[in-house]
């Protein structure tokens, strides 16, 4: 165990670096991305206001929801699959650590968080808690980005996978993410600093576990049915103001982290298990 924490903790100081606290390769302020010298756009950047590390995920289609057809009666608002297809995009590694929150509200004059986040979070590279969707949206803006439709979210969080459960493959193990349960690195009994476990293919930390991650789209159980191809932005309008979270938590059981499963919160609801991350346009 001992020796798996200290392998982890290793791995995390190296990785820290790029959630959020040192830039290394800034774009201009104003641009939505760079390009590299053979005119595509750089696979990887630091956005200027937040210092936030974001890699470019790919153009694509893929086959969104449930492939499996898993038994749970909780899966059935993932259900059918259908085709999206999406342009590319650039899409933070990290989920928003508590530390670019602060900036944000040194920066603005945006309500504080509530006194227990630093009990739970005590340093600035543990991700944000304690905000709702609304102060999701307002940190995106102030950023120059914006909270990730559930489709962007589901197709970076598959990072090219097809057809699987998690980000990591079909089954899931206590070294793979922070959520229920004990053993293997999984050493947390709350949220765990950012970039604690190894990341999907695309090059994304905890895109399962840790905290459930605000997106933009309003619920709707059924709009898997009616769903656009091309960029869906999820329903327009629905009978309750509820928004998506996605990804599973620190206190999730395992089946709750799937990359298929879609879950929601009212928009006000603050806790100490959900938080975001944002996405930026190439143009």
């Amino acid at each position: 165990m001992y020796k798996h924490f200290i392998s982890s903790l290793l791995f995390t100081l190296v990785l820290l670096s790029g959630c959020g606290e040192n830039p290394t390769r800034p774009v201009n302020i104003g641009q939505t991305h760079t390009k590299s010298a053979d005119n595509e756009p750089e696979k990887e950047i630091i956005w200027p206001i937040d210092s936030a590390k974001m890699v470019l995920v790919p153009e694509g289609s893929f086959q969104m929801g449930d492939a499996l057809e898993e038994p749970e009666e909780f899966m059935g608002n993932s259900r059918p699959t259908h085709k999206v297809s999406l342009n590319a995009f650039y899409i933070d590694i990290c989920e928003v650590t508590l530390g670019q929150y602060k900036r944000f509200l040194k920066a603005t004059e945006h309500p504080p968080l509530p006194n227990w986040v630093e009990k739970i979070t005590p340093d600035n590279n543990y991700p944000v808690i304690g905000v709702n969707w609304f102060d999701a949206q307002a940190y995106a803006k102030w950023a120059g980005k914006r909270l990730p439709s559930e489709a962007e979210w589901e197709y970076s969080a598959r990072g090219g996978l097809i057809g699987q459960r998690f980000s990591h493959g079909n089954e899931l193990k206590q070294t793979d993410a922070n959520f229920k349960g004990k053993g293997g690195t999984d050493i947390w009994e709350t949220p765990s600093p950012v970039a604690s476990f190894e990341p999907n293919s695309y090059g994304l930390f905890d895109v399962m576990g840790n905290v459930w991650e605000w997106c933009q789209d309003l619920y709707d159980e059924n709009y898997y049915l009616v769903s656009e191809i091309k960029n869906p932005k999820g329903a327009q309008s629905t009978k309750t103001e509820r928004r998506v979270i996605r990804g599973g938590s620190w206190m999730s059981f395992k089946h709750f982290l799937r990359i298929a499963l879609r879950n929601y919160q009212n928009p006000e609801m603050k806790n100490n298990y959900t938080g975001f991350r944002c996405v930026a346009d190439l143009n």
